[in-house]
């Protein structure tokens, strides 16, 4: 695990803290019944707070899994 993939973890950690470390890499939307539209504005901030960007707002229906929020920050990096 690289340090864009650690912290981002972390930002999951803090958002979903009854989600096992080991399936945040796996999760999204579709399979994360705890990730609302709620949960997607917290975790928009962590991030944000936590990598210093803002997320483009506009492709937040994109951005629904660990693995494309991941990507998306490695092309902000």
């Amino acid at each position: 695990m690289d340090e864009l993939e650690s912290r981002l973890t972390k930002c999951f950690e803090t958002v979903f803290p009854a989600l096992p470390v080991s399936a945040i890499p796996l999760s999204s939307q579709a399979t994360l019944g705890a990730w609302d539209s709620v949960a997607t504005v917290t975790l928009v901030h962590v991030i944000e707070d936590e990598f210093g960007f803002e997320l483009d707002l506009d492709l937040l229906p994109e951005l629904d899994s660990f693995t494309r929020i991941l990507a998306y920050v490695r092309t902000q990096a």
